[in-house]
């Protein structure tokens, strides 16, 4: 298959080398030229400009957007309008509120597939987690590039119609947002506690056959090997999206109570406080773990 890919930041990029791994091509675009020149070295086809990239794809056009969510998106739509047909196929792979990917899947000339993805840059050796909604003839045309961007066939999946990908993942990052705050409260507990431990080594014990193993807790233990039991100058600063808030925001609305994300997102706002806590701190390093976010650092 042939798929144009605009935006080639660390998601972006990816995504391109897992579909050119797979034995596709690739058209790519992205307002930064080093990046795109990156691109090219790595076999894909470079393009300088939306519309050049859809004249290289020729007829039938598949389209992946990995653009950060909200304008970015609307502004890439608007370029490509005058470019797209019905036999079309766009895919928003970014963190895009599922609102917005039900009024763009209504306006856009093409069929449009909102896809929640997960798994981060550190799992791009691996292959993402896709959660994907829309039209279901447009989801099955491009299952080849899906099973190369996901960990193969069992990594992504039709979740519904517009909307229900983005929606999917709102509630997954709600729930990744509980887990790293009772993973950070119950090692807190332990750090603080009556032992002195090398919480290290609880974290690779915990993660050989204990019930609260999980991908999460190899981030844990790789924290405290790298960063030491006490995690060092990493700072009581917990960055993040918006999709935590979203998720909030739809259980009141639906009337589906969510203390634990509540709690979780609370703790995030409550960490642009200087109190040190220390659950929030292994939450910030574990961002850096999945996602290669920066870890904010204390000053000496």
């Amino acid at each position: 298959m042939q798929l144009g890919v605009i935006g080639l930041g660390r998601m972006g990029r990816i995504v391109t080398e897992r579909v050119l791994d797979a034995g596709h091509d690739v058209v790519a675009f992205d307002v930064d030229a080093h990046a795109v020149a990156d691109a090219a070295d790595a076999g894909a086809q470079p393009a300088d400009s939306v519309t050049d990239l859809t004249e290289r794809l020729g007829g039938e056009k598949y389209i992946w957007l990995m653009v950060p969510a909200g304008e970015p998106v609307d502004a890439a739509l608007d370029d490509l309008e005058d470019h797209l047909s019905d036999d079309d196929v766009v895919v928003d792979g970014g963190n895009s509120y599922f609102q917005d990917s039900v009024r763009r899947a209504q306006s856009c000339p093409a069929r449009y597939l909102d896809c929640g993805t997960s798994g981060g840059p550190a799992g791009a050796e691996l292959g993402f987690s896709l959660m994907i909604g829309g039209p279901e003839d447009a989801y099955e045309e491009l299952t080849p590039v899906f099973d190369a961007v996901a960990t193969g066939p069992d990594g992504h999946g039709h979740m519904g119609p517009a909307g229900s990908g983005h929606y999917v993942k709102m509630v997954h990052n709600g729930v990744e947002y509980a887990l790293m705050q009772a993973y950070g409260e119950g090692f807190e507990l332990l750090s603080e506690g009556r032992y002195d431990l090398d919480l290290e080594d609880v974290a690779g014990v915990w993660n050989n056959g204990a019930v609260i193993r999980s991908w999460l807790l190899e981030l844990c233990e790789e924290a405290f090997r790298e960063e030491g039991s006490d995690l060092g100058d990493v700072a009581d600063r917990i960055e993040g999206g918006s999709t935590g808030t979203w998720t909030v925001q739809e259980g009141l609305e639906q009337d589906v109570p969510v203390p634990l994300i509540y709690t979780a997102l609370a703790e995030r706002f409550g960490s642009r406080a200087d109190d040190g806590r220390f659950s929030r701190r292994l939450a910030s390093r574990l961002r850096y773990g999945f996602g290669r976010h920066e870890v904010p650092r204390r000053e000496n």
